[in-house]
């Protein structure tokens, strides 16, 4: 798998920015498929940071209701990378 195809979008949320900026960490939706190594690989060759550690965990598919149909949201993969220490990702410092 390619790193484009790994790294789906980065996740800008609360609890994300409080690891940030307390924790060095940097969270992203990811490919269902990649493992952890797809995603150190991914994030070491786009961004050109040394990664520490990956943690990843799935996220169900959840039921939606617009209406009469009931439909199904899809299930997807989300991991919390840990950078070394002194390095960050210039995409989160604008934000």
């Amino acid at each position: 798998m390619r790193a484009h195809e790994v790294i789906r979008r980065p996740l800008v949320t609360e609890k994300s920015q409080i690891g940030r900026e307390e924790s060095n960490l940097a969270t992203f939706a990811v490919d269902p498929r990649a493992n952890k190594h797809d995603i150190r690989r991914a994030v070491e060759e786009l961004f050109d940071v040394e990664v520490r550690t990956v943690r990843t965990m799935r996220q169900p598919r959840k039921q939606r209701r617009i209406g009469r149909h009931i439909g199904r949201r899809a299930e997807w993969k989300k991991a919390i990378v840990e950078l070394a220490e002194g390095q960050s990702i210039e995409f989160f410092e604008g934000i």
